[in-house]
């Protein structure tokens, strides 16, 4: 079993990195060679500008490499629950929001042609409990209404055409999901920023940001400094750098994957005969999906602990149990890979993006960070050109999480809470 992600260890090297110290300047730096900050680069290096990509370690090394491989629209909350905090106008128009963070994806993969299996399969909410399928056919009300037309109700009864386990009771199909390789989506994102002459610099960790005039800074790495016209900050969970407001707003959580060997094709149709992303209406739930090849692609916050290597390992045995207490059918599968990762959580589980001090930024994905990240890299690059109304984040207050000023004490708290709510309803 190799503890590495799956789709780092499956898809070709970005190898374009930019050769020797930095130097100059340049109308853009971008901080993190996420799928943030790649999409940023490509879209303002099309639009003309010059752009500095500094990623303190790899490209795609961090969340936007370590993930489960959704693509879902959908915001990480009940559109009802959202409503009543934002109102049903707001709150329908950053649902909406995350239906074009798909097309965005969906558009950027044809357009530059990036050879990275994306397939609109939908996506599955699974009931985890009986109690939760009422819960899931009130919301389905709200979505038919408004944002979701064409949601499908799965009855419990009819849970087995989606799913091949005894351990849930219906679900709602959402059509417009979708799922892709990860790792051979980023390296062709940043093919495509480096094709358009952005240049990509690896193994540099910004170490200070001085501010010049205007929105203008000194960018100081540990391969040079560069003068920027301006900065955007697209770092995520990073605990890398001077960036302690940011921090302070964000909780890394840690979220543990599994992959098992190539299912036979009459085993990987028994569990996924509709081939969608699955998740599940826990707390502490899990998500699933199978790759090309036939790999179940099995993840959840196994436990409240950041990701290293033993702590991947434990959290890996974890998921085998529940990945076998859902599926019997897998028993006597390898686990090929096992890996962890950090999830750019707010605290209340909506992304941030706008400017700061004159330093742009946009993170806190909190798990739905794969279409959103696309799609926030594009449209920060519209609102540095002064289109400050491509937005769909603005406005959002975002105080600093109480009691958080470094690595995050609280979480087997937090965990403790969550385990109890998921057995109470």
């Amino acid at each position: 079993m190799k503890l590495e992600p799956y789709w780092l260890d499956s898809a070709p090297r970005f190898d374009a990195d930019t050769a020797g110290p930095l130097a100059g300047k340049v109308d853009v730096a971008i901080v993190g060679g996420g799928f943030t900050g790649l999409s940023a680069a490509l879209a303002l290096a099309k639009s003309g500008a010059s752009v500095a990509v500094l990623e303190a370690g790899r490209v795609i090394g961090e969340a936007s490499g370590r993930n489960g491989g959704h693509c879902n629209n959908g915001t990480a909350h009940d559109l009802g629950g959202l409503a009543a905090s934002l109102g049903l106008e707001r709150a329908s128009a950053l649902y909406r929001a995350f239906d074009a963070a798909v097309d965005q994806v969906e558009a950027l993969v044809a357009e530059e042609a990036i050879d990275c299996d994306f397939r609109r399969t939908g996506k599955i909410k699974l009931a985890a409990k009986p109690a939760h399928f009422a819960k899931l056919e009130k919301s389905a009300e709200l979505l038919q209404r408004t944002v979701e037309p064409d949601l499908v109700i799965v009855r419990p009864e009819e849970t087995r055409s989606e799913i091949g386990s005894d351990g849930f009771h219906g679900g709602l199909v959402f059509p417009r999901g979708a799922h892709m390789h990860m790792g051979r989506f980023g390296a062709g994102l940043a093919n495509a920023a480096a094709r358009r002459g952005a240049g990509i610099f690896e193994n540099a960790l910004v170490t200070g940001l001085h501010r010049l005039n205007g929105n203008a800074h000194r960018v100081v790495t540990t391969r040079g400094e560069i003068e920027a016209g301006q900065v955007l900050l697209a770092t995520g969970a990073s605990r890398q750098g001077p960036f302690a407001w940011l921090r302070r707003r964000i909780v890394p959580v840690g979220s543990f994957i599994i992959a098992t060997e190539p299912l036979s094709d009459n085993l990987a149709t028994s569990i996924m005969p509709t081939r969608r992303t699955a998740t599940t209406t826990k707390n502490i739930g899990n998500y699933f999906r199978l790759t090309h090849d036939n790999r179940l692609i099995f993840g959840g916050r196994a436990r409240f602990a950041l990701s290293s290597p033993k702590s991947d390992a434990k959290s890996g045995a974890i998921l085998q149990a529940r990945m076998l207490e859902l599926f019997p059918q897998l028993a006597g599968t390898r686990i090929d890979y096992c890996w962890g990762g950090l999830v750019d959580m707010t605290s209340d589980r909506l992304p941030r993006a706008g400017e700061r001090d004159g330093l742009f930024y946009a993170l806190g994905y909190s798990g739905h960070g794969t279409q959103m990240s696309v799609h926030m890299g594009q449209i920060m690059a519209r609102v540095m050109g002064g289109d400050a109304k491509a937005n769909p984040l603005a406005g959002l207050d975002w105080p600093a999480v109480p009691g958080h000023f470094g690595p995050p004490w609280f979480l087997p708290f937090v965990g403790a809470y969550y385990r109890y709510q998921d057995w109470r309803q």
